[in-house]
């Protein structure tokens, strides 16, 4: 296991994207402390891996509050006697566009996704210099960090933020030995989140809204150069990569898209349609 003996620390541990990884955190070895504002999360999180056989806790933190993020941190090491690895996806949804977003409700969903990674890569940076053996911090971006996304201001304005986040903090913490990279998922099967909610019983909705998901997804992933959307499970296994030193020790202030091509793709291709020959 790639990951043993490290403990990580996964903040908005909700049954989807983060909840994939953190237990292939925990699979390849890693003693894992499961944050999220939901009491039920954090709790069928550590649940779920303690099942499996892994080390786990759940800790109820508002990414937004420093002294929680504060003692979130010291309950990791109380626990498990260190913080190495960090990786950043609280989020908050609220599809909005400019002419829509109120100022209050902007500030609030850039403080969750920006500053609550600014707080939890600050103190569990503290601690890792402390132990004196460098770490890694995971910042969980999005393919809409990486093009205009209509509608939905606040997400795409934060996670694009993320992007040189992680490059600024990575060239501040480099002498330190921490490395510092983010990772893109794209739109998500969500699947795979549902059945981990009935595993660790609790309730988790799929996008509210959408009458027919499965027509939905199906139609996303053929719009994917892959022709299918990722699992949340393999965005896990790309961060476990991205967080064993033995393979990924020289890799950091990088983005590693785990988007099916999504990003790649030329913006007059549609891969539904086939093969595409631009000049005819």
């Amino acid at each position: 296991m790639k990951l043993e003996g490290k403990v990580a620390v996964v903040t908005g541990t909700s049954p989807n994207i983060m909840g994939g990884i953190a237990e292939e955190l925990a699979a390849e070895g890693a003693r894992l402390v499961a944050v999220d504002a939901r009491e039920d999360f954090v709790n069928g999180c550590a649940e779920s891996i303690k099942r499996s056989g892994g080390e786990a806790i759940g800790v109820v933190c508002d990414v937004t509050d420093e002294e929680q993020v504060k003692r979130t941190i010291g309950s990791a090491v109380e626990a498990f006697g260190s913080v190495d690895i960090l990786v950043n996806g609280a989020v908050k949804q609220n599809r909005k566009g400019l002419l829509g977003m109120p100022i209050d409700e902007f500030r609030a969903q850039v403080d969750i996704i920006l500053g609550g990674a600014l707080l939890f890569s600050k103190h569990a940076a503290l601690q890792m210099i402390e132990q004196g053996r460098g770490g890694s911090i995971i910042n969980i971006a999005s393919t809409e960090a990486h093009g205009g996304s209509p509608g939905n201001i606040g997400y795409a304005t934060s996670k694009s933020g993320l992007l040189n986040f992680t490059r600024s903090i990575a060239m501040e913490l480099s002498e330190h030995r921490i490395r510092v990279n983010s990772l893109t998922p794209t739109a998500t099967d969500v699947y795979e989140g549902r059945d981990r909610a009935e595993r660790w019983g609790v309730e988790w909705l799929m996008p509210t809204g959408i009458a027919d998901m499965a027509a939905i997804l199906e139609e996303r992933g053929r719009m994917t150069p892959l022709r299918r959307l990722p699992k949340p499970s393999e965005y896990g296994k790309a961060v476990a990569f991205l967080t064993c030193d033995d393979e990924a020790g020289m890799i950091t202030g990088f983005d590693l898209r785990v988007d099916g091509g999504n990003v790649a793709r030329f913006w007059g291709w549609n891969p539904a349609d086939g093969p595409h020959d631009w000049v005819r």
